[in-house]
């Protein structure tokens, strides 16, 4: 099965479909909670429509409202997303990537977090 193609979202675009993977589905009213603070209802309102069209958004009525969701589930787009950030900035390479999180992170990782890394890695190789 071929990856979602990876969108290229405007600014306001990206902070909507976040918003969105956040909550799961929301109202216009909803996604707005979420969005910083100079965001207008209509500027939300339009930006929904507008990826609705592109189809990155599905949507339902509920009374008056509409209720948005995203088309792709986040599973699927978070790996669509790693796919592109390794081609971008790791030449295709999962080793080096996760050689850039630990040294960016490695202050902030505790043991327990590190365990379970080394665990992971552990099942990575036993499941080749």
């Amino acid at each position: 099965m071929s990856a979602p193609p990876t969108p290229e979202f405007s600014r306001r675009e990206r902070q909507i479909m976040d918003a969105l993977y956040r909550l799961g589905e929301g109202s216009v009213a909803d996604v707005l909670e979420l969005m910083p603070e100079d965001t207008t209802y209509d500027s939300v309102r339009l930006t929904l429509g507008v990826l609705v069209e592109k189809g990155h958004l599905t949507h339902r009525r509920e009374g008056r409202r509409y209720v948005y969701h995203p088309a792709v589930p986040l599973k699927a787009a978070s790996r669509s997303a790693v796919r592109q950030l390794l081609g971008t900035y790791f030449r295709e390479s999962p080793s080096r990537a996760i050689l850039t999180l630990l040294d960016v992170s490695s202050q902030n990782l505790s043991d327990e977090e590190l365990d379970r890394i080394e665990a992971w890695v552990r099942e990575a190789k036993e499941g080749r």
